[in-house]
């Protein structure tokens, strides 16, 4: 845990949420031994925000389509609503959405 307030870092604490995350949605996904029609499409979409949070500041658009897809896929498995939640709340670290 020490790594993350090291101080000097250079790195958006914005990015290290959302990593942390995914990283816990994924872990939880995971862990569910129930098989789902989307759970491909979770998994996928899960993969890619890990991929953008490891390589900078992710594009607003790009997070908001992987989170709607990943909400559409596991929206209904109660044991992953606290980790959806979670990683919808990294998401909006980075803005709201641009609608009126």
């Amino acid at each position: 845990m020490g790594q993350r307030a090291v101080t000097g870092s250079d790195e958006d604490p914005r990015v290290a949420e959302l990593r942390t995350a995914v990283s816990r949605l994924r872990r939880g996904l995971a862990a569910l031994p129930a098989e789902f029609p989307d759970r491909g499409v979770a998994e996928d979409e899960l993969a890619a925000l890990a991929a953008m949070a490891a390589h900078g500041t992710p594009e607003i658009l790009r997070l908001r389509r992987s989170l709607l897809l990943i909400a559409g896929a596991i929206g209904s498995v109660s044991a992953l609503s606290r980790g959806l939640s979670d990683v919808r709340d990294a998401v909006e670290l980075f803005g709201r959405s641009p609608r009126g």
